[in-house]
């Protein structure tokens, strides 16, 4: 079984209180009642201060490998990551991966119209315009 991670942070400010990290193999999955009764930082605290994101196993993993810091922002619930050896950004930056696949895909799109560009000029040039 593979378990992905469930990350729990401060309401106030999107810091990370806890990271249960990926578990793997002969694993259980723990409800949050259990996590709140087995780490100290969310069971000292009044539960209405903190919430929680899961994620699927293998989600962002490259990010969490290249990120010196990560939080959360409260409102959407959306990760942020701080890939630089200094404080946190003051605009939250978009995770790296999902960066590299809007990118990816706005490569594709232009590699498509390009195609047909140069399609549509080698017709033109058979067909001996001399405008081309």
């Amino acid at each position: 079984m593979k378990i992905g991670r469930r990350i729990y942070y401060e309401i106030s400010t999107g810091r990370i209180l806890v990271d249960t990290g990926e578990r793997e193999g002969n694993v259980v999955k723990t409800t949050v009642a259990q996590d709140i009764a087995t780490y100290n930082e969310l069971n000292k605290r009044v539960r209405s201060t903190f919430d929680y994101i899961e994620l699927a196993f293998g989600a962002y993993a490259q990010d969490f490998r290249l990120a010196k810091s990560y939080t959360i922002i409260p409102s959407t619930k959306k990760l942020t990551f701080n890939y630089a050896d200094q404080p946190a950004p003051v605009a939250p930056s978009a995770p790296l991966s999902e960066t590299v696949e809007v990118l990816s895909t706005k490569v594709e799109t232009l590699e498509g119209e390009n195609a047909e560009f140069m399609m549509r000029l080698a017709m033109l040039e058979l067909a001996g315009d001399s405008n081309v």
